[in-house]
């Protein structure tokens, strides 16, 4: 049974909840919103919470059942839509049949390693080993560079730059001897790299349709054309479908929009990850303890941390090499030392966040940036850290590490706040030694003597963006839902408006008027309960981090109090048994 209230109007807070237990105001559907979800439910015989979560994707009823059943097949771009794919495939093509030398210098983040593990499957297939080259975060930093590129144009006839390279004019010029393809979707500068091809959806000069795809949603467009170019001369062409839970990772992890092919690319990555065909995927899902069918959940936060930890605190290429082996003893040795260092970049992570937070706190929450810079803060973890600051104040967030004459660091932004583009003008303007990526998470390396003036034309730049405008965060949600209504059924049929994450969030439900029949604290800093409605129905939750804030002890201290509990809810399997159960994420006490 799901409830709606009849009080709800543009510009009033959901339920009159203006401040939350979280300090946040919810905000639900507007009244065209419910219109439409209502008629939807009638025309389609969906249930409710499913219309629901359509319309705020901006479905139409008309195309309801085909969006909860997507095909790549029907949301596939043409590959050549791309400027400079069908030169870049051909050369690529070419490299692989005449048995060339080939390199692949790869970022050394998720999308980095799964962009290179996808060229390296596509290339085994003609008997073509490529080199691997992944930079070294604090001796070499991000993207290409004049003495590797120089090194690898030696020995190689073609280096592809995957997830880097759109701004690397100097390292590109070096590789004296051999031709350069990147494949990249950060933000591009106003000239492009003299390489042999540039395809990136995020060049100037392109219309920006493909905009939302990472690197790995590149790649794969790039092998796509290869394999059309193939067929054209009649040769066999390798199975690009079997490589699709790599693009998954890559796109889930990089916090690309859910929308698109993207969507297509991570519902059908997820099927194809879960028949544990992938040597160093099935190894990275054993040491992260996953027991279910992998979600965009599981590679957001258990494989793609540990993919990414050799990259930030160990060797830079073993995220790669692990997706990219066939030997499962191999696989497994390198997912537990990447489980391992994934341990110890949590512990640095850590101690870097305290430090950033009192002195952000310190500076001051309410400008356009919330910034903070350490001596020795470890460059690994800094983007973290400037993720969970962004999180903390809803505002765009850099942490830089100090090093000597210089920092560097990484930036998260929020909705609407262009931080790449604010971040490149620095450089442009000279108060950056260098700076770039996309509108949501860029880096930079600044002079230690220009560090307060470089934030501070930073702050200016997001300032006319709006960025000192933005207030708390509102929680968002979808409408009310009662215990009884938060069936495994009900939950499995919201899922196939998925998959969920960036750019397309789960929906959000308040259960009202509810009762706490149990409370627990489980490890350092969560809660546990179970909740109802007075009536038969009882369901579980869990809160992650709730005792940290006001949240845990407002609950595990009810004293029989009733609440509006707002969450998403997701199928909790236990022992082979499923069960509803509500990630928790606010509350507020009811009169």
């Amino acid at each position: 049974m799901c409830l709606m209230t009849d009080t709800q109007h543009i510009g009033r807070a959901f339920l009159d909840v203006a401040t939350s237990a979280t300090g946040r105001r919810w905000v639900g559907p507007s009244v065209e919103d419910d219109r439409q979800s209502e008629a939807m439910a009638q025309a389609t015989g969906l249930p409710l919470p499913v219309c629901r979560t359509l319309v705020r994707r901006g479905v139409p009823a008309q195309e309801a059942v085909a969006f909860l059943a997507p095909t790549l097949r029907d949301l596939m771009p043409d590959p050549r839509s791309l400027l400079d794919m069908e030169k870049a495939a051909a050369r690529v093509v070419a490299a692989a049949l005449n048995r060339e030398k080939i390199a692949i210098f790869a970022d050394y983040d998720v999308d980095g390693g799964t962009s290179a593990a996808l060229l390296i499957n596509w290339l085994r297939a003609f008997g073509n080993t490529p080199t691997l080259y992944v930079p070294d975060r604090i001796d070499e930093g991000y993207g290409p560079n004049d003495e590797a590129m120089s090194a690898l144009a030696r020995d190689h006839d073609l280096i592809i730059c995957v997830d880097c390279g759109t701004l690397s004019h100097g390292p590109i010029a070096a590789a004296v001897g051999a031709d350069v393809v990147v494949l990249d979707h950060h933000l591009g500068g106003e000239t492009l790299p003299e390489a042999h091809a540039v395809v990136n959806p995020n060049r100037q000069d392109e219309t920006g349709d493909l905009a939302h795809l990472c690197a790995a949603g590149v790649v794969f467009l790039c092998l796509v054309e290869t394999n059309r170019q193939l067929r054209e001369t009649g040769q066999k062409t390798p199975d690009l479908m079997s490589l699709l839970d790599l693009v998954a990772l890559g796109t889930v992890a990089d916090v690309a929009p859910l929308v698109g092919v993207n969507r297509a690319f991570v519902r059908q990555g997820l099927t194809v990850m879960a028949r544990r065909q992938r040597p160093g995927v099935v190894a990275l899902s054993d040491v992260s303890r996953m027991d279910t069918a992998p979600s965009s959940y599981h590679l957001g936060f258990l494989l793609g941390p540990r993919v990414n930890a050799g990259g930030r605190i160990g060797k830079s290429d073993l995220g790669a090499r692990l997706l990219a082996t066939t030997d499962p003893r191999e696989a497994q040795s390198m997912a537990e030392r990447l489980d391992e260092l994934n341990t110890e970049r949590r512990e640095i992570e850590n101690q870097v966040r305290e430090m950033a937070s009192e002195q952000a706190e310190a500076r001051g929450l309410d400008g356009p940036l919330v910034w903070a810079a350490g001596e020795g803060w470890h460059p690994g973890v800094v983007g973290i850290v400037a993720s969970r600051l962004k999180e903390k104040t809803n505002r765009p967030a850099v942490v830089i590490g100090l090093d000597g004459d210089e920092g560097k660091g990484s930036g998260r932004s929020v909705s609407g706040i262009d931080l790449g583009a604010a971040i490149q003008r620095c450089a442009a303007e000279g108060l950056l030694i260098k700076g770039g990526g996309h509108k949501m998470a860029a880096g930079l390396t600044v002079a230690r003597d220009k560090l307060e003036p470089a934030m501070e034309r930073l702050s200016e730049l997001l300032e006319k963006q709006g960025a000192g405008d933005i207030g708390p965060a509102d929680l968002k949600v979808d409408g009310l839902l009662m215990p009884g209504a938060a069936t495994v059924e009900l939950i499995e049929q919201i899922e196939q408006a998925g998959p969920f994450g960036a750019g397309a969030p789960a929906p959000r439900f308040v259960f009202p008027d509810c009762t706490i029949h149990f409370a627990k604290q489980v490890g350092a800093n969560h809660l546990k309960i179970t909740f109802g409605d007075g009536l038969s129905a009882r369901v579980d939750a869990i809160c992650f981090g709730a005792m940290d804030g006001p949240l845990g002890p407002m609950l595990m201290n009810h004293n029989g109090a009733r609440f509006h509990l707002a969450g998403r809810l997701e199928v909790n399997t236990w022992q082979g048994r499923q069960s509803p159960q509500l990630r928790l994420e606010d509350a507020v006490l009811t009169n």
